[in-house]
C-alpha cells in the first residue's frame, strides 16, 4: 500500500511539475528605430501552440540575433546591426516571475552588423560574428551577465568567385563544438568554415589548429552550422548556392561526405537559404528557404550522416530568416522578416513533417526565435 502511494504521489508531483513549467519565445527583429519595440517576449501555449504576448523591450536598435545563457537568467543580443559605421552586444537580465528583459549593458561588437552570438558552456564567454566587418570578437563575461570589452577580434579578407556576394570575408555564425572545446566560423565571403580550438583559460582563447578551415564550394557561401545530437556529424547551410554541406565531425575536423540542395527542382537560381536545425531526436534536420521558396526543406538523417530529402513546408510568409525548435521538438516557429509575421508548426515525431497549429503572430520585422522552459 505504501508503495502504491508513493508512486502516485511521484506521480501526481511529475505532472504538477510539468503543468508548471513555462515555455517562453523570444523574439528579436530589425525594428530601425530604439524608440519602437525590438525583442518581444511570448509564452507558448504547449497544448494549442498559441503564442500570448508578454512584454516588450525599446531602445535598442536593430536586436537581429539573440541567445539565452545557458541557466536562462541572462540573454544576449546582437544590437546595432544593419547600422553604418556601428555595431553592439547587448545584455540583459531575465525574470521568468514577471516575464521581463532588464538591460545591463552592451559592448562594440568588434565589427560593422553583428549577425550571430554565442556563449561558451562556462558563461564566462560571449563570441560574436560581424558580418559586413568580416571578423569574430570574443568577449569575457562577468557574473552578474555584464559583456566586459573583447580581449580578442580576428578580421579576415579573404573573397571568392561570386564577386557581388563575396568581395570580401562575411562571418555569418559562430557556432561551438558540442564539448565547447572548438568554435567554428562559416565565412560566406570566403567559401569557408574557419576553425578554432578555443581555451576558456587563456586571455585569447582563440588558437590556431593544424587544419584550419574546411572548405565549401566556390560560390555556395556558408551561412550557419549545426551539430548532430550524437557530436559525430555537422551540417552547414550554404546560403548562395541553396544547399547542405554534409561533414563527418571529429575533434576539431570536418570531413565532407556530403552536399544536398534545398530548394525544389523548379527553382534554379536567386536561392536565399537561411537557418538549419536539427530535431532534439537528432532523426531530422530542417532548414529554411528564403526569396522565392519561403519554406522549410525537411531531411531525414540516416545513420551514415547524410541527408534525405522527405519533403517542404510552406511558411506561410515571406523571407524566414529564422527558426527554432522546442526543447522537445514538438513545435517549430518561423520568423517571416519581410511580410512582419510568426507562425507555429507542430512536428510530427514520426514523419517529421510539420502542420500549422494556433494562429499567425503579427511582428514587425522579426529576425530570430528562441525558445526556453522555465
Amino acid at each position: 500500500m505504501t508503495k502504491r502511494f508513493l508512486f502516485f504521489a511521484t506521480l501526481l508531483l511529475f505532472c504538477f511539475n510539468l503543468q508548471a513549467q513555462k515555455c517562453f519565445v523570444f523574439v528579436g527583429s530589425y525594428n530601425d528605430d530604439k524608440n519602437k519595440e525590438g525583442i518581444y517576449i511570448y509564452e507558448l501555449d504547449t497544448l494549442t501552440g498559441v503564442l500570448n504576448k508578454l512584454s516588450s523591450v525599446k531602445n535598442i536598435l536593430n536586436p537581429s540575433f539573440l541567445t539565452l545563457s545557458a541557466n536562462g537568467k541572462y540573454l544576449y543580443a546582437c544590437s546595432e546591426t544593419r547600422t553604418a559605421n556601428a555595431g553592439s552586444i547587448s545584455s540583459f537580465s531575465f525574470n521568468p516571475q514577471d516575464q521581463t528583459l532588464t538591460f545591463i549593458n552592451a559592448q562594440k561588437s568588434g565589427g560593422d552588423n553583428p549577425v550571430y552570438v554565442s556563449l561558451h558552456k562556462s558563461g564566462k564567454w560571449i563570441v560574436n560574428a560581424n558580418y559586413t566587418g568580416g571578423s569574430v570578437a570574443v568577449h569575457p563575461l562577468a557574473e552578474d551577465g555584464s559583456i566586459q570589452p573583447a580581449t580578442q577580434v580576428i578580421t579576415y579578407s579573404d573573397s571568392s568567385v561570386n564577386k557581388s556576394r563575396q568581395d570580401h570575408s562575411h562571418i555569418h555564425s559562430s557556432i561551438f563544438s558540442p564539448d565547447n572545446d572548438y568554435l567554428f566560423l562559416p565565412d560566406l565571403g570566403a567559401d569557408k568554415i574557419r576553425i578554432y580550438q578555443f581555451n576558456a583559460l587563456q586571455n585569447q582563447p582563440l588558437q590556431p589548429v593544424p587544419t584550419p578551415f574546411a572548405k565549401t564550394a566556390a560560390g555556395s557561401g556558408p551561412r550557419h552550422l549545426t551539430f548532430h545530437p550524437n557530436g559525430k556529424f555537422a551540417y552547414c547551410i550554404e546560403e548562395i548556392a541553396g544547399a547542405i554541406s554534409a561533414f563527418k565531425y571529429k575533434k576539431g575536423k570536418l570531413d565532407h561526405i556530403q552536399d544536398i540542395v534545398t530548394h525544389t527542382d523548379q527553382y534554379k537560381d536567386n536561392f536565399g537559404s537561411a537557418d538549419i536545425h536539427i530535431s532534439p531526436d537528432g532523426k531530422f534536420l530542417y532548414a529554411s528557404n528564403r526569396g522565392v521558396e519561403n519554406n522549410i526543406a525537411i531531411f531525414s538523417i540516416l545513420k551514415d550522416g547524410t541527408l534525405r530529402n522527405i519533403g517542404y513546408q510552406s511558411t506561410l510568409g515571406n523571407h524566414p530568416r529564422n527558426f527554432a525548435l522546442d526543447p522537445i521538438g514538438k513545435f517549430l516557429i518561423v520568423a517571416n522578416m519581410n511580410s512582419g509575421d510568426i507562425v507555429v508548426f507542430k512536428r510530427d515525431a514520426i514523419t517529421g513533417l510539420l502542420t500549422r497549429v494556433g494562429k499567425e503572430t503579427k511582428v514587425a520585422s522579426p529576425s530570430c526565435i528562441k525558445i526556453r522552459q522555465y
